[in-house]
């Protein structure tokens, strides 16, 4: 069976046109499009002349080269039984995962502008709240509102750790870039630190506030409260807490740039902010006419090439800002018919996916 699915996937792969320019000197990546480790997947060329194709280039930086706005509705479906509360596309993949009060994590690849149901992840006792891929997009990490968290591998949908020991809701967590370790934040007010090897706690760190979000660089996590603080944490360090930031309402979400350098905030103040991690200051602050942040966990996110941040409003409204004028590039709506809670756009930089309080999932492009 496995040489039938390599041999079906190296197919689709050849059948994918790669832009060669004779003259040109092309780097050819083979990349993980999260079939697991080892796999093949089709191929994306590096060259120094971007080509058209945004499925298969990307600029030498590594910073997406062709970021479109989205424009239409491609295809609108019921992602879930009930709310949806998690969406996220797999690194340099078609391939994205939605998390629902279903209890499920369900798996869709983007295919000729629809999403095609993949599998579904199931172990979860209670509600499904944030989602996230490992580096390779070989292992899905999801929090659940049953007081833990867990880790399938993707390419076989199995459930392979639990990590159990928040004595609240689980609304956070996120892989360490070194993949090896995760940190979960929870209603219960503290952060976790577990080590995936010996899939044990390392360490617990009181935060004094509900964690509603977390993002990593090397060496700081920071976390989204619902006291209003992100608080930025030295996880090499025994003391902890390095420094808070405090915003003008409950933290719902934060991301990060493509190079770690600035963080986006939403709160509920319905306001979006940029903070400059170099110098801790907020540098762009967006918000619009109609905007409305409809719940604690709202996520909002940046494009791959942080030219633009997108957000879902409480009215089912999609919002675009360009992050260099702070201005709405695009609203779109009429779509969803429920507030929006999480949204993400894939690392191609052609769709975006919003999910919403009912059961329906939205994919997005310009095309």
């Amino acid at each position: 069976r496995l040489t039938a699915k390599l041999q079906k996937e190296l197919a689709d792969a050849a059948k994918e046109p790669l832009p060669v320019d004779p003259d040109d000197d092309i780097e050819v990546l083979a990349e993980d499009g999260g079939k697991g480790g080892g796999e093949t997947s089709p191929n994306r060329a590096v060259s120094r002349t971007p080509s058209s194709s945004p499925e298969n280039t990307e600029a030498p930086s590594g910073v997406c080269a062709d970021v479109r706005v989205p424009s239409t509705a491609l295809h609108v479906f019921d992602a879930h039984d009930g709310e949806v509360n998690a969406v996220r596309f797999s690194p340099g993949s078609r391939l994205l995962a939605t998390g629902g009060m279903d209890r499920r994590v369900k798996l869709w690849e983007v295919v000729a502008g629809r999403c095609e149901p993949k599998g579904a992840l199931t172990g979860s006792n209670a509600g499904i709240t944030s989602i996230d891929f490992d580096s390779a997009g070989s292992y899905l990490l999801a929090a659940s509102n049953d007081f833990a968290s867990r880790i399938w591998t993707v390419d076989d949908y199995r459930l392979r750790h639990t990590l159990t020991g928040h004595s609240g809701k689980v609304l956070a967590a996120r892989f360490l870039l070194d993949n090896a370790r995760i940190v979960s934040g929870s209603y219960d007010r503290t952060l976790k630190l577990w080590d995936l090897r010996s899939k044990v706690c390392m360490k617990t760190v009181f935060a004094g506030s509900s964690c509603n979000d977390i993002v990593c660089t090397e060496q700081c996590v920071m976390s989204a409260h619902f006291d209003k603080k992100v608080r930025f944490w030295d996880i090499s360090r025994s003391e902890s807490i390095v420094r808070e930031l405090e915003l003008q309402g409950r933290v719902t979400s934060l991301d990060l740039n493509h190079d770690r350098s600035e963080l986006l905030t939403c709160s509920r103040d319905d306001l979006l902010k940029i903070i400059d991690l170099r110098t801790n200051a907020v540098r762009q602050t967006f918000s619009a006419q109609g905007f409305k942040c409809g719940a604690d966990w709202t996520r909002v996110t940046y494009s791959p090439d942080g030219a633009y941040v997108v957000g879902g409003s409480a009215d089912g409204a999609l919002y675009v800002w360009n992050v260099l004028t702070g201005k709405v590039e695009r609203t779109l709506d009429r779509n969803h018919n429920s507030a929006i809670n999480a949204v993400s756009w894939s690392p191609s930089g052609s769709f975006v996916v919003s999910v919403e309080k009912g059961s329906k999932a939205i994919l997005w492009s310009d095309m």
